[in-house]
């Protein structure tokens, strides 16, 4: 017996394919490949092993006329193909309109009249329980004319495929709509993010943010008709193969779906995510007169953060509409065809943390993510302030190693040419700029100079700063410590991201990356005046980010907890508290890069603000208590005596607390 098929390297042609072969010893397949699907077939082929050998690959096009196979070819074959399986379609809600008739419509046809010119005795057309549409009802398989709303171009593009066979195919023709298809019910393996597979991201988030515990809001819509792959392949092949079933649909769906909310919730609790246990139901919507919903949609910034938001979690844009599915699917005529057979849809319950595992192990966006900083950085121009020692020089050597420009900016010449000549012996890109950031002529004529020599910036890292420990109390007549802290932290910083500003937004393209502090979080006391300086360009920074987020710039602030610095020597009892290296800080910077976050916090210093935004009270204590517990420091006292070591009971504190500056 032999078998023609298009789409078989796609998915449900894949497992069609593997199945005919486990279960038909004597039969030979051929199938129709693209010249760009050679390398797809031969893994295929892989796959196979041995039962290989009975596949033929045919070489054409499903939008040619006659498939875009030859005509010898086509007298090769005539009288030869038992049965031809048409499954070749786009499956995708978020292709375009113009794609889907050409693939779905036009290659049907096509896969017709090439069926009919090389005389196959059956043709099988996958269709989809999309050619319904959105019918209000109980949608049965011998309805076909009954479809309603059509509007959506998958939807339209299905239903006039199956058209085409039912109007124009003369030979014996059998018509299978399965429901939204699945990975495998027994390995979970898929090759495609479709239908609640959308929802997959979202279920992620919300497990990274909430405890798995705590009751969520969720949405309730429609049934939503879910099958595994494997059950779709066995009941089309033994229905392909029973007597007497010419001319007639066959609905392989579930007879019991579950609604949207009952769905996600099974797949939540297979990612161990917090289950939406309170459920709006959306049909509350459709209380909305259409025309209002209509005219907010086409609000620009209703249109815009809409669209972000869909972006963001993965979702197609139109999937929404879907969430109140009208349509049930009697399958009564496929349940007395695959009498006998031991073949039923597996229940979800049972194979829906294998879906979930196999997508977050292979298919979660976030693998293909290029998580290394040379993907980010090679070739492009890197600014780095305060480079010459500290944080900055970690962040310029890392920069360096990553392939990218570095401009090394700080006071000193001698120690930036130290970290030059550090760079070049390891064979990286760097330029020193001498450069005071409290200077504001100074911070422009550096910009202007670097853009004019490199053609732009790509990342400004502001990490020169100014820090001071001293409490208020000995900073009455102390006004100029607020100034020159305020003069460099955020004057200094500000001035070079407004110089650096015009360039990036001509070019559409860059970041800017703001060293901060933990203590902006934490309310810190004794460095009022290095934290109100930071919350400054904090301020900056998010005002900035609302403002450049349509240009292609980023703004990226980072709390960085206590690093060991020459910044942090005066105050010697910091010798023995817990602090974090200026390695460990670049690979703040480095996540900066790569992912091109708002902020980038430890989880204590978002604890800590969490605290003051609920209970501020209780934050105010807690910082007061440390207040009295840490002594000043004899450079805060104006004194060069030498200070005491740090007490069990202020280790302990500072261990407990650790990172925050005290």
């Amino acid at each position: 017996m032999n078998y023609f098929i298009t789409g078989g390297t796609g998915f449900i042609g894949h497992n069609l394919i593997s199945e005919l072969l486990r279960k038909k010893k004597k039969v030979h397949i051929y199938v129709l490949i693209r010249k760009e699907s050679k390398k797809k077939f031969e893994s295929l082929k892989k796959e196979l092993g041995v039962a290989a050998k009975r596949v033929t690959p045919v070489t054409g096009d499903l939008t040619k006329s006659f498939l875009g196979v030859p005509a010898k070819k086509r007298r090769e074959l005539e009288g030869t193909i038992d049965h031809f399986f048409h499954l070749a379609a786009v499956y995708d809600l978020m292709a375009d309109a113009e794609s889907q008739v050409k693939v779905n419509v036009d290659g049907t046809t096509n896969a017709v009249k090439f069926a009919e010119s090389v005389k196959v005795k059956r043709f099988h057309h996958m269709s989809s329980i999309a050619a319904a549409g959105l019918y209000p009802g109980v949608f049965r398989e011998d309805m076909f004319e009954e479809a309603h709303g059509l509007d959506n171009a998958y939807f339209r593009t299905k239903h006039d495929s199956e058209a085409v066979v039912r109007r124009e195919c003369s030979m014996p023709w059998r018509i299978y709509r399965p429901g939204i298809v699945v990975g495998h019910s027994e390995t979970g393996v898929i090759d495609k993010i479709d239908g609640p597979y959308y929802f997959f991201k979202l279920i992620q988030k919300m497990r990274k943010m909430i405890p798995s515990w705590m009751p969520t809001l969720g949405i309730e819509g429609g049934r939503i008709n879910i099958v595994p792959v494997d059950y779709v392949v066995d009941a089309t092949i033994f229905i392909a193969h029973k007597a007497g079933l010419d001319r007639r649909c066959f609905h392989l769906t579930d007879p019991k779906p579950k609604r949207i909310g009952e769905v996600l919730n099974l797949f939540a609790r297979a990612a161990h995510a917090p289950e939406m246990t309170m459920r709006i139901d959306a049909r509350i919507f459709n209380y909305i007169p259409a025309a209002v919903k209509s005219g907010l949609r086409m609000l620009p910034p209703i249109r815009r953060i809409s669209n972000q938001v869909m972006k963001d979690l993965g979702l197609p844009p139109d999937i929404m509409k879907f969430v109140n599915y009208p349509t049930k699917f009697d399958n009564r005529e496929t349940q007395k065809a695959l009498k006998g057979s031991g073949i039923s849809v597996p229940r979800l319950d049972d194979y829906a943390w294998r879906l979930w595992d196999y997508w977050e192990r292979h298919l979660d966006p976030e693998l293909f993510i290029d998580r290394s900083l040379r993907g980010h950085v090679r070739g492009k121009v890197v600014v780095v302030t305060g480079a010459s020692s500290g944080i900055g020089h970690a962040v310029a050597m890392m920069m360096a190693r990553a392939g990218a420009k570095v401009m090394l900016v700080a006071r000193g010449l001698d120690k930036l040419k130290d970290t030059l000549e550090e760079i070049k012996k390891e064979e990286g890109q760097a330029w020193s700029y001498p450069c005071d950031v409290s200077d504001l002529d100074a911070c422009d004529g550096l910009i202007d100079k670097i853009v004019k020599e490199h053609g732009g910036i790509d990342v400004l890292v502001n990490n020169a700063g100014r820090s001071i420990r001293r409490s208020i109390a000995l900073s009455y007549d102390r006004f100029h410590d607020f100034e020159r802290t305020m003069q460099l932290n955020y004057f200094g910083s500000l001035r070079l991201i407004l110089r650096a500003l015009p360039s990036m937004t001509k070019r559409r393209t860059g970041q800017v990356i703001n060293i901060s502090s933990i203590g902006v979080l934490t309310n810190s006391p004794r460095f009022s005046a290095y934290v109100a300086s930071k919350a400054a360009l904090d301020a900056f920074s998010r005002c900035a980010a609302s403002e450049y987020s349509d240009t292609g710039i980023a703004f990226t602030t980072i709390n960085m907890p206590l690093v060991r610095t020459p910044m942090i020597a005066p105050t010697k009892m910091y010798d023995n508290v817990p602090t974090i290296t200026p390695d460990e800080a670049a690979e703040f910077i480095k996540q900066a890069v790569i992912y091109r976050p708002q902020r980038i916090a430890t989880r204590l210093g978002v604890f800590a603000q969490t605290l003051h935004a609920v209970a501020p009270k209780i934050a105010e204590i807690v910082m007061n208590s440390a207040f009295r517990m840490f002594p000043e420091s004899s450079a805060a006292k104006g004194i060069s005596e030498d200070q005491e070591e740090a007490s069990q009971e202020q280790l302990a504190f500072a261990s407990l607390m650790r990172g925050i500056h005290w």
